[in-house]
């Protein structure tokens, strides 16, 4: 019986060396030694001849010594099922590990994570799915998770309660509540075939034709089959306005951001959650006035216009949704005829004046 407290202990110690101990050899391998699991080869030939290729497993999935008790165990449940050949149709991530990894981004894209987390897509699950007035608006649903917090397992029941247009609401799971909603796995898939982002010549630059416009990792995560579709593969959609067809960029990231930012079934621009330029800004990239991660537009008539408009007045100052939230006209929407409601003044007329 004495002994039994100390073969006890050895049998503790030794399982709680196993785990760090298999996790430093397969790290030693550089991922090569990840595909002993069958079900990782697909995984590893993937990154191989990803943008991330120069990035060990480790740097993005944890590491033996990552300070997370619930990591290592989930680690060795997974041996576990591997061994009893339990194993998943697909390897995939579940929502945990996703919000781990939107934190470990930071170590190389340092000030993208700072835009985009000081931005809108940067959202908690309590800002976003907890919003009184969305809320009371529109009754909560399953097709709320296509876009937000798209990586939980589980509909909008298991997430949010009451499902109903008069709260207070409140989280099923409470300790999601400062957790990203929109994590950069939304968006991106760090697998996704490419070349890494380097510098060319001795001066770092390129010129302007061959300078790269969107990353290869730009890709939507469809919830619905827990695969990603590409950005070469979004399509851009045919917008309508009253029946004419809209002029729109050639700019294919818009099809990353249509994926949400969407029409109605009618394609009638400004149903929907739709912002499609018309009027002065038809046309114009979504990119064009907002900033990629921060999606900040405070530059964004600089970027366009002189300090002065062609009727004299500074842009920034006229009566917009740029300038006020309340203004009735929208930025997005904006006409000249808006303004000039007795009729838009001719060229010459302007020059003239």
């Amino acid at each position: 019986m004495k002994r039994l407290p100390v073969i006890s202990g050895l049998v503790v110690s030794a399982f709680l060396l196993l785990l760090p101990g298999s996790e430093l050899y397969y790290e030693s391998g550089h991922g090569s030694r990840c595909t002993t699991c069958h079900e990782m080869q697909q995984a590893y030939d993937q990154w191989r001849s990803s943008t991330h290729r120069a990035s060990p497993c480790a740097d993005c999935h944890g590491n033996a010594v990552t300070p997370d008790a619930a990591f290592h165990m989930r680690n060795a449940h997974r041996l576990y099922a591997h061994l009893k050949g339990e194993l998943p149709e697909r390897v995939g991530f579940g929502n945990a590990f996703v919000i781990a990894m939107t934190g470990r981004c930071a170590a190389c894209h340092r000030q993208e994570y700072s835009a985009w987390r000081s931005g809108p897509h940067g959202s908690s699950y309590e800002r976003i799915l907890l919003d009184k007035k969305h809320n009371t608006a529109n009754m909560l649903m399953d097709d709320c998770l296509r876009c937000h917090a798209m990586f939980f397992k589980g509909g909008i029941a298991d997430l949010v309660t009451p499902i109903s247009r008069e709260g207070p609401w409140r989280l099923q799971r409470p300790e999601l509540a400062n957790s990203p909603a929109m994590p950069c796995l939304a968006c991106h898939e760090t697998h996704r075939q490419g070349e890494p982002m380097q510098k060319a010549g001795p001066d770092a630059r390129v010129p302007g034709p061959s300078q790269e416009i969107s990353r290869p990792s730009l890709a939507f995560f469809d919830r619905r089959t827990q695969m990603y579709v590409p950005l070469t593969r979004l399509p851009m959609p045919a917008m309508q306005d009253n029946g004419r067809l809209v002029r729109m960029s050639k700019d294919q990231r818009q099809a990353l951001c249509y994926q949400c930012h969407a029409p109605v079934a009618t394609m009638q621009v400004g149903s929907g959650d739709d912002r499609t330029g018309l009027g002065v800004h038809e046309g114009i990239s979504c990119l064009g006035c907002h900033a990629q991660h921060g999606q900040k537009t405070r530059a964004s008539c600089a970027n366009c216009h002189p300090k002065m408009s062609n009727c004299g007045l500074d842009v920034e100052s006229m009566d917009t949704t740029f300038k006020s939230p309340d203004s009735k006209h929208n930025i997005h929407w904006v006409k000249c005829s808006d303004c000039h409601t007795h009729g838009v003044p001719s060229r010459r007329a302007k020059a003239a004046s």
